[in-house]
């Protein structure tokens, strides 16, 4: 157990800080609280998912609005201060010096350490690391990167993020391939259903597969390792692009032990990052193979870096995921998953025992299956009326989910998020529900 004395210790954000001018608040946060206090708690993750004084360190780390509950930190996460100081740095420094000094000689080389310690915490070679700016970006290297011909297929569900299934289908239009999609149970608690609808998804054309490793919708977590083992035995081995924007640093597991070739991730979601920032892996003896979307010379070709070829762009980003890796690190991956995991259950397990019966959830409450991802249904209220209502008179801010198989309201706390700022969160739906949502 943290003593409380150890939290009080930390520097608390005046009242008044909404008034403060943002380098001043940045400033003023940025000493407090000392992060390095929580490695020598002791005690098993599910345990210190439950000990506040651990957490309210954390929480004191961020310069979140608290007149606001942002609960859609899946979309975009805040950084703590210690990575927004950092980045306010590398910026200074590449206006303050020449910027071809600082921004070529000095920041281009210190990547190569915030690539090295990427590689080493997520388990793969630094050679396999390509810094970029989102998951967006990393997938469709991959998926523009893969050579294919008319008639060709990939296979992918119906589930996967929007703009990675426009991404094939303007290949689709462009190039005369096909997309092909298979339907997940919602939610599904049985891998190897998962792995055998895939399976069946494959056909002798079938060129290339997408997959996320946890579903942006529903926080669903897909057993990825065995669908990569099944590919491979198919048609000379079918290569798996996997979409890791919502596992990494939610959940705790190493890239390099899911034998995926491809693996492309958003680090300003749960990594809490610089907005902005990501990262592709591309396993080493598949490199020189996939096109990079920006041209780059033949000599580039096994070099990882290819991919990193957008042309004159601020590094204070990219040098400052180093500050958000050693406060994920401080927090301790396997701590954080349970946590993130006791705050949706205390708001999942609350709505799913009301005594109306009128709350579904579209996501597993199974950790094998899930962890701060839920997606919430409330019959008799519209999910986007209900969003909007939170938002609008109760600021709380959550994500309408209208799909077609189903519909709901994605709800993702984060590390910063409170126990309270959940409740209220509850109090606010159990009062639509009783009273419904006003008429416009």
């Amino acid at each position: 157990m943290l003593h409380r004395r150890t939290v009080l210790g930390a520097m608390a954000i005046p009242v008044v800080a909404g008034l403060m001018p943002a380098r001043r608040l940045i400033a003023a946060t940025t000493t407090r609280p000392d992060m390095r206090s929580l490695g020598a708690v002791e005690g098993d993750p599910e345990a210190i998912a439950r000990d506040e004084d651990f957490w309210g360190v954390v929480q004191r780390a961020f310069t979140q609005d608290r007149s606001v509950i942002n609960l859609n930190n899946g979309g975009v996460s805040p950084s703590p201060a210690v990575v927004q100081e950092a980045q306010r740095r590398h910026l200074e420094r590449a206006n303050f010096a020449p910027p071809p000094v600082a921004l070529w000689r000095e920041q281009e080389p210190a990547r190569e350490r915030v690539r090295a310690h990427l590689a080493k915490v997520w388990g793969v070679d630094a050679e396999e690391i390509a810094l970029t700016r989102n998951s967006s970006e990393s997938l469709q290297i991959c998926q523009f990167g893969h050579d294919l011909h008319r008639g060709d297929e990939v296979l992918t569900t119906t589930q996967d993020y929007p703009r990675m299934l426009t991404t094939f289908r303007q290949r689709d239009r462009r190039e005369g391939i096909a997309m092909k999609q298979i339907k997940l149970p919602i939610p599904c608690e049985d891998p190897a259903k998962i792995v055998k609808l895939f399976e069946e998804g494959i056909t002798e054309r079938t060129k290339l597969i997408l997959m996320s490793h946890v579903i942006n919708i529903t926080g669903q977590i897909l057993p990825v390792k065995d669908v990569v083992a099944m590919a491979r035995t198919k048609n000379g081995g079918i290569p798996v692009i996997v979409d890791g924007a919502h596992a990494l640093a939610q959940i705790d597991f190493k890239i390099g032990d899911l034998g995926c070739d491809y693996y492309g991730v958003s680090l300003h979601k749960w990594l809490a990052a610089p907005h902005g920032t990501g990262l592709l892996y591309v396993r080493r003896d598949k490199i020189k193979s996939l096109w990079a979307l920006m041209a780059s010379s033949v000599e580039n070709d096994n070099d990882i870096r290819k991919y990193e070829e957008i042309g004159t762009h601020p590094m204070g980003a990219t040098l400052a995921i180093a500050e958000a890796i050693t406060f994920h690190e401080s927090i301790g991956g396997a701590r954080k998953e349970a946590r993130l995991r006791y705050l949706r259950d205390r708001w999942a397990k609350r709505l799913l025992g009301h005594p109306s019966g009128r709350v579904k959830l579209h996501t597993s409450l199974k950790p094998a299956f899930s962890c701060g991802i839920g997606t919430v249904e409330v019959e008799g209220l519209e999910s986007g009326e209900l969003s909007a209502w939170l938002w609008e008179k109760r600021g709380i801010l959550t994500t309408a989910i209208k799909h077609d198989e189903f519909a709901g309201m994605r709800v993702t706390a984060s590390v910063y998020t409170t126990p309270e700022e959940v409740d209220r969160f509850c109090e606010a739906v159990e009062w639509a529900m009783a009273n419904g949502l006003p008429k416009k």
